[in-house]
């Protein structure tokens, strides 16, 4: 078996682990946790730390950890911990993808389809809407490791483009009284339909001009 072939391999056993693990852990005993901890702060913060390494594994949504920093840390502290978390955390999928290649098939379609789209809009605008429109963040992250985007401007559009959601989540986490996954909605539809209209707005130049070199 090629170097190549074994990558993928790993690329699909890691898929299957996610898939199951996704099905399988739920959030609450996350929750119960951190309530638990919430008056600890560095030891919230190792908490915190370890659930950003593995929640792509779990395929959690970001805003669920940073809805925790703000339960614990409140909104001012709160918000550069899941900033960096996020972003740190992003950088796994990433990586992964980076890492497996496109391949053949569907893999390979998308990463090629990714490749034009960034080739259109650059790097850094590219990621900076990808993460503003309300779309997972993991595969955005994957997608973007198929595509063969930088990892500087990976990481400075997702630190940007994540910051409305980030906000979000922290001051609906600094207000809970108790941590319940009732509470952990955090993104109203005021929020998403004016992210999705920032996003639009930074891909009407690139859509223009692809539009009217096709011409």
């Amino acid at each position: 078996m090629t170097a190549f072939a074994r990558r993928q391999t790993a690329g699909l056993a890691l898929l299957a682990v996610v898939a199951a693990a996704s099905v399988l852990a739920g959030p609450e005993h996350l929750l119960g946790l951190a309530r638990r901890l919430a008056d600890r702060p560095v030891v919230f913060g190792v908490l915190l730390v370890g659930v950003y390494l593995v929640r792509p594994l779990l395929a959690w949504p970001t805003t669920l950890v940073a809805v925790l920093a703000g339960y614990a840390y409140g909104p001012v502290a709160g918000f550069p911990v899941a900033l960096a978390g996020t972003t740190a955390s992003a950088l796994l999928p990433f990586l992964v993808a980076r890492y497996v290649g496109a391949g053949s098939g569907l893999v390979a379609r998308l990463g090629d389809s990714g490749e034009r789209f960034f080739a259109a809009t650059g790097d850094l605008r590219g990621m900076v809407a990808s993460r503003l429109a309300p779309a997972p963040s993991d595969p955005v992250s994957a997608a973007a490791g198929l595509s063969g985007v930088s990892t500087g401007a990976f990481v400075a559009g997702t630190a940007v483009g994540e910051v409305p959601w980030t906000v979000a989540a922290v001051l609906a986490g600094s207000s809970l009284d108790r941590l319940s996954t009732a509470g952990l909605n955090a993104i109203g539809w005021e929020l998403l339909a004016a992210a999705a209209a920032v996003a639009v707005a930074l891909l009407a130049g690139p859509a223009y001009r692809a539009a009217s070199a096709r011409r």
